[in-house]
């Protein structure tokens, strides 16, 4: 385990602890460096594998860090070296929550000796708070989820007594009781299906319900990636519904300069092909590293790009965790040639969304890609995939953002033509331009770093209240 950093006169510590998911493990240093940027320390713990993965953090905020590395314990059923969701299989998952539980006796040493003013934790660490409790340090329950999540499930107590009254996929298909506002937000009968797993106890002996319950009814305050002049109304539900301190932290938007650089190889090829397209025209498509897409649903996706007959980019990650290849169709990548690419290496996706040639980002609606597609004003193609991104998906919509892939309700499987025709409403047709001129729109407020900054500023003025 790695020395303590040497504390900063004046200056706040804070301990960073994310669940074991690149999803989770991005956002959590995403605020961490917001935070260093005022001049804080940090100290961000999970295994060592996770962190050599993590992208290096700016030269500038190099003395801030402090990254602290905690081995996995072996569990029978969890596969050698996996550290994260990107290592294992979906019927792994609750042996990687079993080896997190494990590794409380080493977060609580390091605490322990931390002189830590805070610690900031994910939904499955729902032990951390009583140990931060007992030693006097401040606690603050992150969620990478969006407000809309949360409000869609009900109370605290609700998730502590593991969604009682609701397991059944039907009370899940329509908006919940306690919203007091118009929204259409609901569930399908398949994302039903899967979310009533949530409210039910599994092999780690905690049910993820029950986990998040806990952690956050434990925490001096919840805070989460949300903007006020994006959305108030979920904002405000669950405030009323947690009746404790809910603090936004703007939507952290990324740092241009820590992307790729302009030279990289990588972006030099990708900016080539894009800088003889005409404007607007160009479609990104990108799923994400870990979303759960099968051969089915890859090979009518490839059939709907061909269809819809406009520029594409795909940034093509195969999931590392699906332990089988995924194939896209036979001839597709030469009868698309020089109208679309299939890139196969690391996408530089910020670069790529602030192209002017490109007009739309096809999306697995993950709160992380969403946020940056929307920070240039680029309409959505939702392909929902999981948990939280079918719920982002219905907000979206229903903001006339973006147009959701009409998928098959019992099953989830969709066609290559239901993919052409959201892709040319949204890039091209006349009907897509409401959705279009709503994204511009919404971009002038995800793309003000300053309005996120002062979100930042707030939650840190937070902080040094509770510190001292």
């Amino acid at each position: 385990m790695a020395e303590e950093v040497l504390s900063k006169e004046g200056k706040l510590h804070i301990v960073m602890f994310p669940w074991l998911a690149f999803g989770h493990l991005i956002p959590f240093l995403e605020l961490s460096k917001a935070i260093a940027r005022k001049g804080h320390n940090i100290s961000f713990i999970s295994t060592p594998r996770n962190i050599d993965r993590l992208p290096k953090i700016p030269q500038n905020l190099v003395s801030s860090f402090i990254f602290v590395k905690i081995p996995l314990r072996k569990v029978e059923g969890l596969p050698e070296d996996a550290e994260s969701t990107m290592d294992i299989r979906a019927e792994d998952m609750d042996y990687l929550k079993k080896a997190y539980d494990l590794m409380e006796t080493d977060v609580a040493q390091y605490l322990q000796n931390s002189s830590a003013d805070a610690v900031v934790y994910d939904f499955a660490s729902f032990w951390v708070p009583k140990i931060a409790t007992n030693l006097g340090i401040s606690r603050f329950f992150y969620s990478i989820f969006e407000a809309w999540f949360w409000g869609f499930f009900g109370t605290v107590d609700d998730l502590i007594n593991e969604l009682e009254g609701r397991k059944k996929p039907e009370d899940y298909m329509s908006p919940p009781k306690w919203i007091t506002f118009d929204t259409n937000i609901a569930l399908k009968y398949y994302e039903a299906k899967m979310i009533c797993l949530a409210g039910e106890k599994n092999a780690s002996g905690f049910s993820d319900a029950y986990r998040s319950g806990m952690g956050i009814s434990q925490s001096d305050a919840f805070i989460l990636r949300h903007c006020n002049e994006f959305d108030t109304e979920w904002l405000n539900l669950l405030a009323n519904l947690y009746q404790k301190p809910l603090i936004p932290l703007g939507f952290l938007p990324p740092q241009f300069e820590e992307t790729e650089d302009d030279d990289s190889e990588n972006w030099v090829s990708l900016k080539k092909w894009l800088d003889y397209q005409i404007e607007g025209s160009v479609l990104y498509i990108a799923l994400g590293s870990e979303a759960m897409i099968n051969q089915d649903q890859l090979t009518e996706l490839a059939y709907g790009l061909e269809l819809a007959d406009i520029p594409f980019l795909w940034a093509f990650r195969e999931p590392k965790s699906t332990g089988r290849n995924m194939i896209l169709p036979d001839g597709f990548e030469g009868r698309i040639q020089g109208r679309g690419i299939v890139w196969k290496g690391w996408a530089p996706q910020l670069k790529i969304l602030d192209h002017d040639s490109v007009g739309g980002f096809l999306t697995h609606c993950g709160l992380g890609s969403t946020l940056e597609a929307l920070m240039f004003g680029a309409p959505l193609i939702l392909l929902p995939l999981m948990v939280d991104q079918w719920l982002n998906s219905r907000i979206l919509e229903e903001k006339q953002i973006g147009v959701e892939v009409e998928r098959n309700e019992e099953d989830g499987s969709f066609t290559r033509d239901a993919v052409a025709l959201a892709v040319r409403l949204v890039m091209v047709e006349e009907g897509g331009k409401k959705f279009r001129d709503k994204a511009k729109e919404t971009g002038a407020v995800f793309g003000n770093r300053r309005l996120h900054d002062r979100y930042v500023d707030h939650f840190i003025s937070y902080l040094e209240q509770k510190k001292y």
